[in-house]
């Protein structure tokens, strides 16, 4: 029984994390998240180039060799980065490379051809990334890890320039998509591919909260309730005066213990939806806090953009189509039955287009239900089998007392040879 039990909850854990990860996800999170993370990417880009040759140019602060030298181990800790703009001492080539940089990045924005720009993007801010060791922030950071998760999901489906052209093209007769055509302008539709995206991006965030947490556990000044108060008084960040905070201790202690707690428990409050929306609105308010009066404006706009990995894509969809999205939900509740049956939900022929969970769920049931036609044929054909024998078998009984009645019945007589008679 205990066996039986363990196996049991065993199989509930492994069904629960394959749904974590698995079930596929519709893109509208992930395609909110790809213009947000393009456009802040774009500005980063832009103002860059206000001062190119300070960063990245040939008379650059920080030269190709130094920067070499502070990943390779030689003038700091060793890491695994690397970037061909290292190898660039050319001024033109590095304005060439960084004005293809700016292009795609745009693209990617927009979602144009989200296929190609999207990896491109990620990789060509990682070679940016790299070359600027020393001028990195927060905003580097995460925006970096947003165009990595977005960059390979179909985010390109909606809200993009690839969504009007695969509508164009349609419209122009092609019923369906396929081979290079139906890669480079993704379907409006739920993919594996979307969910494990958005599941590596909010687990990812948990871990940024959590040790970003513990580090302000380390400090003395988030727990005494003054690190609010000489983050606001620090004349270097302040963007607006809210010094007379100065005037309610309470207040700026009660907010420096609240977001201590919220930063370290966020990876475990942020999953119940019982806590969810509470812990998105402290997020807003953090972050919201930081762009207004601390100066850092862009880090805030993305890291609340970054939290929104968190909202259900079908709530967003419910407000991008209206009623449209419940009756798409009633279709593909609809649709397995339909699609059983040979038809459409409106009588035709046509068959129908099922979600790739659902699709995989029926192929199982069909194949599930051959199984026990085939098995139910061969226990038919055995009956019938065994319906002649015993025919046969009552035959011979017949005939034996009927020998026997008669007194004709011999030891060498050929009806007590029947095999049915031998085999009873």
């Amino acid at each position: 029984m205990m066996i039986e039990s363990f196996k049991q909850y065993a199989a509930s854990w492994v069904d629960a994390w394959d749904r974590f990860w698995f079930t596929p996800r519709h893109i509208d999170t992930l395609a909110v998240l790809r213009i947000v993370t393009g456009a802040m990417l774009l500005y980063s880009h832009l103002v860059l180039a206000t001062d190119f040759a300070s960063f990245i140019g040939t008379e650059a602060w920080i030269d190709n060799e130094t920067s070499a030298r502070l990943h390779d181990g030689t003038l700091g800790e060793q890491t695994a980065a690397w970037s061909y703009l290292w190898l660039v001492d050319n001024a033109t080539v590095l304005w060439l490379n960084h004005i293809a940089t700016i292009l795609v990045t745009a693209c990617f924005m927009v979602g144009f051809l989200t296929r190609v720009t999207g990896p491109l993007t990620w990789f060509l801010q990682l070679m940016v990334i790299h070359r600027l060791l020393g001028s990195l922030f927060g905003l580097d950071q995460i925006v970096t890890y947003c165009a990595m998760y977005v960059a390979f999901t179909p985010c390109g489906a909606v809200w993009s320039i690839d969504a009007k052209l695969r509508r164009r093209f349609t419209d122009d007769g092609e019923k369906t998509l396929t081979g290079l055509k139906a890669w480079l302008f993704p379907a409006d539709k739920k993919t594996i591919t979307a969910n494990v995206a958005t599941r590596l991006l909010q687990i990812h965030l948990c871990v940024i909260y959590l040790f970003g947490g513990i580090a302000k556990a380390r400090g003395e000044l988030w727990w005494d309730g003054t690190a609010v108060w000489f983050a606001v008084a620090n004349y270097e960040y302040q963007s607006l005066d809210m010094t007379f905070l100065g005037r309610f201790p309470r207040v700026f202690t009660a907010l420096s213990h609240i977001t201590m707690f919220w930063e370290i428990f966020y990876c475990a409050i942020i999953w119940p939806r019982l806590t969810r929306g509470i812990t998105l609105a402290l997020a807003v308010a953090v972050h919201g806090g930081i762009a207004l009066f601390l100066g850092m404006m862009t880090f805030g706009i993305m890291m609340i953009g970054a939290n929104g990995i968190f909202v259900s894509p079908d709530w967003i969809r419910r407000k991008r189509l209206g009623d449209l999205a419940e009756d798409e939900s009633d279709d593909a509740s609809l649709s397995g039955v339909m699609t059983s049956l040979g038809g459409d939900p409106n009588g035709g022929s046509k068959s129908v287009q099922l979600p790739a969970d659902l699709q995989h769920r029926l192929e199982e049931l069909e194949a599930a239900e051959k199984g026990i036609q085939k098995r139910y044929a061969k226990l038919k054909r055995r009956e019938a089998k065994n319906e002649e024998r015993t025919e046969r078998l009552m035959a011979t009984r017949e005939k034996i007392k009927q020998k026997l009645a008669d007194g004709s019945l011999s030891a060498g007589d050929s009806v007590l040879r029947n095999d049915d008679l031998n085999e009873s």
